[in-house]
């Protein structure tokens, strides 16, 4: 953008040298792409900021300049010889989408003789590289290049109705502009029209119908605000660029309309005309100002220096910012409607950083607080969780957090499905409520890609609504079938099956430390009778565990026999597990005990488990089942169990006898709770 040295005089007193005023703009980032003297005046060709539209206009670079050179803007005063008729009785501004054009200010301008302007107004146009054409096109430039704010004038003679209407085109409308060309207009682009017609494209271009002719006495000025990015499209798809749809597409200051309007009217009353009785000012949704705290201590942790208070403040100030101090060393700033890249602390810094002077903040880092980060229990715990999964074979996977409908019902969780107001599909139209629907559609796509074995695990949410309210709970699943384990030439592999599965849920419970819970039968949802327990932790439902039924697993195409666990972790975590103790290895050798009993088929092990723990038995380290068996000679309805029990005394070598004792306890207790028959007895 090319800038005037004598134009910028008119709102800050310049007496530097060519060299000195260069190093200064580019001090501050103005930088100077190339000068040249001309007619006793320097041009000076900029590079702007691109996220600042107000440093587009000259009195924007004397705003920057000043505080640079601690020199005070100078006042301007715009008067006007006004008439008695009021602009709204001669015209009205209608607009029909605030968001497209949040304010519209306009003022009439009677009486008015076009012809050529005067000197200094010539001077100045030619000065930026423009052609003067007469006074009124003359006018609306210089404001233009002197505020950044685009000014657009019509012949009021020529406008249908006494009307202004902001819309967007109609289908099949057609815009002439100034310059000749033939404009196909479509519904997304804005327009400024009168009762009938279009009569400008907004913010871009004006028509050639109502544009200012010889023949002109009566002028609307228009200085209005719009949308950057609905000028934007437009521009490009018409394939036009004009210096209003340049500054609009960056954001005017949508608080210095009526100034531009009043400004451009004062101008041309130079001319022999006069104005109408008030702004017209069309402002349907007025915004609060942009206000920011800014601390001292953030300066010196940001730029890594300590920056006297009083140029902090005289800085923002100078820069049309209001600073209210707060606190000490604290202030509240209230950001300028032109500032509209303003948004945060940083930015306010970033300012005082660029006046300060780039070359006086040090080259070494600024020392940073590091803060230890607080330890997420639940991550920890999940972190484990995984680590034991993956120990014991499994593989971890992701799944979406979408369910489809259809499958959702197949499943029969027994949980109220939350919908997704805007799903990417119908198929992705729910959240899931449990975790097993995506690990069976993993089953499938492995199996038909020729896995033999299946073993893989997901931890992740499951969603769902209860009344008017809606959870989320932390959820484990696991799902196993196919082989156990890998081929070998010593061993037959054996298949996943229901034991498996829940040696996998004892032994994730015992890591955890959760040596209380128990199994409980009962009917779940989407596993087979009698196929099926719930993992019980204090009396509560943590889990279940069971075989998938064959209708469901229809439903996904799988023809293997599958189990599958599901675990809350959210109710799991609140539960206070046991801590750990450390025992140190026996000294003395161990006794062991074998016996078999005969017992009816439908004797749970937890059972006989939970029966002997009560015993307690002194130096009863261990015991465990070694055999199940049925079949012949043992009786229909009944199953062997063998047990082993081991002994150890802490303190000396245990006595045979001793071990007899504990023994026959334990045989009596058993006896006596499941009608145990030893296999000797038989």
């Amino acid at each position: 953008m090319k800038i005037s040295v004598n134009w910028l005089k008119n709102y800050i007193e310049l007496d530097l040298s060519t060299s000195e005023l260069i190093d200064s703009m580019e001090s501050i980032g103005l930088m100077v792409e190339s000068w040249e003297e001309k007619d006793d005046d320097l041009i000076v060709d900029l590079e702007t900021y691109a996220n600042r539209p107000d440093t587009l206009g000259h009195l924007g670079i004397a705003r920057e300049l000043s505080v640079k050179l601690d020199l005070p803007l100078k006042e301007q005063s715009w008067p006007i010889s006004e008439i008695g008729i009021e602009t709204s009785d001669l015209i009205d501004i209608h607009i029909s989408d605030e968001n497209l054009c949040p304010r519209y200010t306009g003022i009439i301008v009677k009486d008015i003789q076009i012809g050529p302007s005067p000197d200094w107004l010539r001077r100045r146009i030619k000065a930026i590289g423009l052609n003067p054409i007469n006074n009124v096109v003359d006018v609306s430039n210089y404001v233009l290049f002197s505020t950044a704010q685009p000014i657009h004038t019509f012949d009021l003679a020529k406008l249908e109705g006494g009307e202004i209407i902001v819309r967007e085109a109609f289908k099949g409308e057609r815009l002439i502009s100034l310059e000749g060309n033939d404009i196909s207009l479509t519904p997304e682009m804005l327009v400024i029209a009168d009762k009938k017609k279009p009569v400008a494209l907004a913010g871009i271009i004006g028509g050639e119908e109502t544009a200012v002719s010889d023949s002109t006495t009566d002028i609307f000025i228009e200085s209005a605000c719009f949308d950057p990015v609905s000028i934007r499209k437009t521009a490009k798809k018409i394939g036009v660029q004009t210096d209003a749809s340049y500054r609009f597409e960056r954001g005017a200051d949508i608080s210095f309309l009526p100034q531009a309007a009043m400004m451009t009217a004062s101008l041309l009353a130079q001319f022999g005309g006069k104005t109408t009785k008030s702004l017209v000012d069309v402002f349907p949704n007025p915004k609060n100002e942009k206000s920011v705290v800014l601390r001292h201590h953030r300066i010196k942790e940001l730029l890594g220096l300590d920056i006297e208070e009083e140029f902090i403040t005289r800085t923002i100030a100078m820069l049309g910012f209001s600073i209210d101090q707060q606190q000490q060393k604290i202030w509240q700033i209230k950001v300028p409607s032109f500032r509209i890249d303003i948004e945060r602390e940083a930015d306010i810094i970033e300012e005082i950083a660029r006046f300060y002077g780039y070359d006086k903040i040090p080259l070494t880092l600024p020392p940073l607080k590091e803060l230890e980060p607080g330890m997420d229990q639940e991550r920890v715990r999940i972190n484990e969780l995984r680590q034991m999964m993956l120990h014991s074979g499994y593989d971890e996977v992701v799944n979406f957090s979408f369910n489809d409908p259809a499958k959702e019902m197949v499943l029969k969780s027994g949980k109220v499905p939350i919908p997704i107001r805007n799903p990417i599909s119908t198929v992705t139209s729910l959240l899931r409520t449990t975790l097993i629907g995506g690990l069976l559609e993993n089953v499938a796509w492995n199996i038909n890609r020729g896995a033999d074995r299946v073993h893989i695990f997901e931890v992740g949410k499951t969603y769902f609504s209860q009344g008017d309210n809606t959870h989320e709970e932390q959820t484990l699943a696991f799902v196993t079938t196919g082989f156990v384990g890998f081929e070998h030439w010593q061993k037959k592999r054996k298949k996943a099956d229901f034991f498996h599965l829940k040696g996998t849920c004892e032994a994730l419970m015992s890591q955890l430390g959760y040596e209380s819970f128990s199994f409980k039968t009962k009917e779940v949802g989407f596993f087979e009778e009698e196929q099926a327990l719930l993992l019980h932790l204090k009396g509560e439902k943590v889990g279940c565990l069971g075989m998938i039924k064959r209708e469901i697993l229809d439903a996904y195409s799988i023809k293997r026999t599958v189990w599958a666990a599901e675990l809350n972790l959210s109710n799991l975590f609140q539960k206070q597990h046991q801590t750990f103790h450390f025992s140190p290895i026996g000294r003395f050798p161990s006794v062991s005990r074998d016996v078999s009993f005969i017992v009816d088929q439908d004797v749970r092990y937890q059972d006989i488990k939970q029966t002997v723990e009560k015993l307690s038995i002194p130096f009863l380290e261990s015991f465990y089942l070694q055999d199940r068996f049925m079949g012949s000679p043992v009786p229909k309805g009944k199953v062997s169990l063998s047990f082993r029990f081991i002994f150890r005394h802490p303190g000396k070598t245990l006595l045979a006898e001793e071990a007899d004792s504990y023994q026959t306890q334990i045989i009596n207790a058993l006896k006596t709770g499941f009608h145990f028959l030893l296999r000797e007895e038989e």
